[in-house]
C-alpha cells in the first residue's frame, strides 16, 4: 500500500522490451536498504524490485501492465514519480493507494491559476462514476483532490510544491497519465450497483 506522496523523481536508465519489459530506474533512494522483492510505486504502478545496485533498481512490467498503464510510453530519460511502500505507523499524508491502475487519462490542457497550474483531464464513461468533486484521485502516483467533474473530464489544481516534487512540473498537454480511483469510491459505487439490482 502507498499514500500518493511522492518521495523521489527517478529516471529511466534503460528500457528492455522482451516477453516482459525490464526497466532500470535511477533513484536517490538508498538502494542498500531496499530489499529484492520490495514494492515501489512507479508513477502510480506497483512494481517489484528484481535487481539493484548503488543509485538504481530494476523492475519488470508484464504485457498486461503495459496495456493498462502508460508504461509503454516510457523510454530512456523518462521521469518517474517514486514512492516506497507504506510501513505500519507511517504518516498517511495522502490517501490509501494500491498501485493498481484503473485506466489512462490524457491531459487536455494546462492553464496558469495564480501560482498553481490548473490541469484538465479527459475522462471516459467507464471511470466517470468514480470521480467526484473534492474526492481523492491518484494520478501518476500522486494523491490529488478533484476540483470539478463534468461529462467530458475533470480538473485538478497542482500547487507549486507538487510541481517541484513530482513530474507534474514538466507535464504537457497530450501526456497520458495513470489513474487510480479512490478505493472508497470503488466500493461505494459497487454497493450502489447492488442496491439497484
Amino acid at each position: 500500500m502507498f499514500t500518493g506522496i511522492v518521495t523521489d523523481i527517478g529516471r529511466i536508465k534503460e528500457a528492455e522490451p522482451a516477453g516482459d519489459t525490464k526497466f532500470v530506474i535511477e533513484t536517490a533512494y538508498d538502494t542498500a536498504a531496499m530489499a529484492i522483492g520490495a514494492s515501489i510505486c512507479c508513477s502510480g504502478v506497483c512494481l517489484t524490485v528484481v535487481d539493484k545496485a548503488d543509485g538504481w533498481f530494476s523492475v519488470t512490467a508484464s504485457a498486461e501492465t503495459l496495456a493498462c498503464s502508460n508504461l509503454g510510453d516510457w523510454g530512456t530519460g523518462t521521469a518517474v514519480n517514486l514512492e516506497r511502500a507504506l510501513k505500519v505507523g507511517d504518516e498517511l499524508g495522502g490517501h490509501i493507494v494500491s498501485g493498481h491502475v484503473d485506466g489512462v487519462v490524457e491531459i487536455a490542457r494546462i492553464l496558469k491559476d495564480g501560482d498553481s497550474l490548473r490541469f484538465r483531464f479527459t475522462l471516459g464513461d467507464d471511470l466517470a462514476p468514480y470521480i467526484a468533486p473534492k474526492g481523492s484521485v491518484c494520478l501518476n502516483g500522486v494523491s490529488l483532490t478533484v476540483n470539478e467533474v463534468d461529462g467530458s473530464g475533470f480538473g485538478i489544481n497542482i500547487i507549486p510544491h507538487t510541481q517541484e516534487m513530482t513530474t507534474f512540473g514538466t507535464a504537457k498537454s497530450g501526456d497520458r497519465v495513470n489513474l487510480e480511483i479512490d478505493v472508497l469510491a470503488r466500493y461505494v459505487a459497487r454497493l450502489a450497483q447492488k442496491e439497484m439490482l
